[in-house]
């Protein structure tokens, strides 16, 4: 099935790619020399004027007319392309969870994610997890938890990175956006989640998960977040967090307890969404959302 480039896509992609009728740095001779050796096409060719004789025209043009498969090339070498001229200049990524979204844009156009948000991706369809998979995770955290005090919190990072990629969560390391850390970001049915990740003796308070809301906030209307807190929440701090907020939260006891019932990352992250969705409150403990 062929899938092609929504309104919302488009919006995006000028944003990523254009302004006014430029695309990123090209002139006429590179941005050929460019779909020649990347795509094979002759990006001048009059098929794609059809739109006006502008580069982002040509592009818009390429895109309607072309199949999905090639849609997702394109996209994948266009971005290699900014990330390579924007690393070498040195410049600061302004558009917020830009390769995530891109990412997730290019897995949907490759078959690899469905488009309706109420239906399973396909990957959590077809894959199967086995006892191993959920053992050596477990295997893992606890070497995480043998680690001295001041890397624990890294490599509780890195040990995240791994769960996300393990169950097709598409995972990004940590970033930097100017005056703020991000431990990093997923995406779930479509959806882009921030990550926080704490790991400390005493449990995690609302001063905490009030600047981890702001964080969110400041970002794109559609972002949610994710807060693992190692050592869990407090009581207090929940209840003064209140409720109605884009933030689910999860501790390591729901880790151990999801591993062990053998439940995938994704099934439990529903859950959990779901939960907060109907309810309006953050958290609430694997071992209840699956008591059996």
């Amino acid at each position: 099935m062929q899938i092609k480039l929504g309104a919302i896509d488009l919006r995006f992609l000028s944003t990523l790619f254009m302004h006014g009728g430029y695309v990123l740095d090209f002139s006429n001779r590179t941005f050929a020399s460019f779909f020649r050796t990347e795509l094979d096409v002759d990006i001048y060719d009059p098929l794609y004027e059809l739109e006006g004789s502008s580069k982002a025209n040509r592009l818009r043009c390429f895109w309607s007319k072309a199949d999905s498969a090639t849609i997702a090339k394109s996209l994948q070498a266009l971005w290699e392309y900014r990330e390579a001229v924007r690393k070498e200049k040195r410049e600061i990524e302004t558009i917020p969870d830009a390769e995530v979204r891109l990412t997730t844009l290019i897995a949907k156009l490759r078959g690899n994610i469905v488009s309706k948000r109420n239906e399973v991706p396909i990957e959590t369809k077809t894959k199967e997890f086995g006892p191993a998979v959920f053992d050596k995770l477990t295997k893992d955290l606890l070497a995480v938890s043998g680690l001295p005090a001041q890397r624990r919190g890294y490599e509780f990072e890195a040990y995240l990175k791994q769960l996300f990629d393990c169950f097709g969560l598409a995972a990004r390391e940590p970033f930097r956006n100017v005056g703020e850390q991000i431990d990093g970001s997923f995406v779930l049915r479509g959806e882009v989640y921030l990550l926080e990740a704490k790991w400390t003796n005493a449990q995690t308070g609302v001063a905490d998960l009030r600047a981890f809301n702001g964080k969110v906030l400041e970002k794109a209307t559609w972002a949610r977040g994710l807060f693992i807190s190692d050592s869990g929440f407090t009581e207090e701090g929940l209840v003064a967090f209140g409720r109605g907020k884009p933030i689910i939260c999860m501790d390591g006891l729901d880790l151990c307890d999801a591993f062990a019932k053998q439940l995938p990352l994704n099934t439990v992250l529903d859950a959990k969404v779901r939960y907060a969705a109907e309810s309006g409150a953050p958290f609430r403990r694997v071992r209840d959302l699956f008591p059996s």
